[in-house]
């Protein structure tokens, strides 16, 4: 598969979240900090080749393409790379359980745990010299963490199921398509579709409502099933699954380009990121700033937009080639990001009893 199965990014359960989303540690063997943000790029160079070597957990050569920004690294800097494949709580909980003994520099989280991950010390600030490029709503104040990509729900529709493909959330909901999300339990891209639904049909960050009774109606007519996986897909099980922009392209270029209608939906869409934390207890702390350095350089950028993810800086210019991946920028007139991030935390934490409770008693 050339996609990091999608729920690898989100949530592991309700009682995972709640661990994370509690106060921050107050262990006194923290590490002393690096002042990462006064060194200049040269000097994180020089040392990053002494450390030699960047361990990474959520950034799999699969997801996104981070194989290229790796392999460039390696290259370039001489670092040797390894990464542990796994969700963004589960990278929180291994940074904070070992601790001292820690054996990873790097993840990649979905935004919401950025916050979780610096209120519990767990984080090194470091802001690259790329910071003035990067939105207010995409990095935290110091550059505990920063959205090196984003992505927005949509739709993508298998053609041989469906002659005319759903273009908005009202297409959606009065069709008769077979649609997936997967795990809102513990996926962070289905609990972000609720969202956009919500958005659609009235809601905001603090009221899902909208978004839980538009799924639990396609769940009381037998439409809301499966998983989102590229198998599923390529097996004609899914008519329209709801996954991140860079998701859907990619399950379209692995499957069949030709088979495949992906929009973003016309009522509106909720965009979001994936943010690079760096481990305060770090062995290799320089090759992790190199590498978040690195990962919002031009060449990084792009490396993302290769794998469908759209870049963070907006003033990036990609290859014409690179640019004809993606979907068209009109597409995303009324995607917004989530307007206000602290309601989501809370409300996230939230949608694993409504889903079990709303949603998931009528799914067959």
């Amino acid at each position: 598969m050339s996609f990091k199965h999608v729920w690898k990014k989100g949530l592991v359960g309700v009682l995972a979240l709640s661990l994370l989303a509690a106060c921050s540690d107050d262990s006194g063997d923290a590490n002393a900090e690096i002042k990462a943000n006064d060194l200049s790029v040269d000097e994180i160079i020089e040392k990053a080749k002494e450390e030699g070597e960047v361990n990474s957990v959520g950034m799999p050569d699969t997801w996104a393409n981070w194989v290229e920004t790796w392999e460039e690294l390696g290259s370039e800097y001489s670092l040797n790379h390894s990464d542990s494949d796994m969700s963004s709580a589960e990278e929180l909980a291994k940074f904070e359980a070992e601790k001292d003994n820690a054996t990873a520099d790097i993840g990649d989280v979905g935004i919401a745990f950025g916050p979780i991950a610096q209120e519990k010390g767990l984080t090194q600030a470091y802001k690259t010299s790329y910071w003035d490029d990067i939105p207010d709503w995409a990095k935290d104040d110091e550059g505990h963490w920063i959205v090196g990509y984003t992505g927005t729900i949509s739709f993508l529709t298998d053609t041989n199921n469906v002659s005319n493909p759903p273009k908005s959330w009202d297409d959606l909901k009065n069709g008769d398509y077979i649609v997936s999300i997967g795990d809102a339990l513990t996926a962070n891209q289905a609990q972000f579709a609720i969202l956009a639904s919500a958005i659609a049909f009235g809601g905001d960050e603090s009221n899902l409502q909208p978004g839980i009774d538009f799924f639990a109606e396609l769940a009381k007519q037998g439409r809301l099933k499966g998983d989102p996986s590229v198998a599923n897909l390529e097996k004609g099980e899914i008519d329209v699954a709801i996954l991140w922009d860079f998701n859907s392209l990619g399950y379209r270029s692995q499957i069949d380009e030709s088979r495949f209608d992906v929009v973003i939906p016309e009522e509106g869409s909720v965009t979001s990121g994936y943010a690079t934390i760096i481990n305060k207890y770090a062995k290799n702390p320089h090759a992790a700033m190199l590498t978040r350095e690195y990962i919002l350089s031009d060449a990084g950028q792009e490396n993302l937009a290769k794998g469908y993810a759209r870049p963070i800086r907006e003033n990036v210019e990609l290859s014409a080639e690179v640019e004809a991946l993606l979907l068209p920028p009109d597409m995303y007139e009324t995607a917004k990001p989530v307007g206000d991030q602290k309601a989501w935390e809370e409300t996230t934490k939230k949608i694993p009893q409504l889903w079990q409770e709303q949603v998931l008693i009528h799914v067959n």
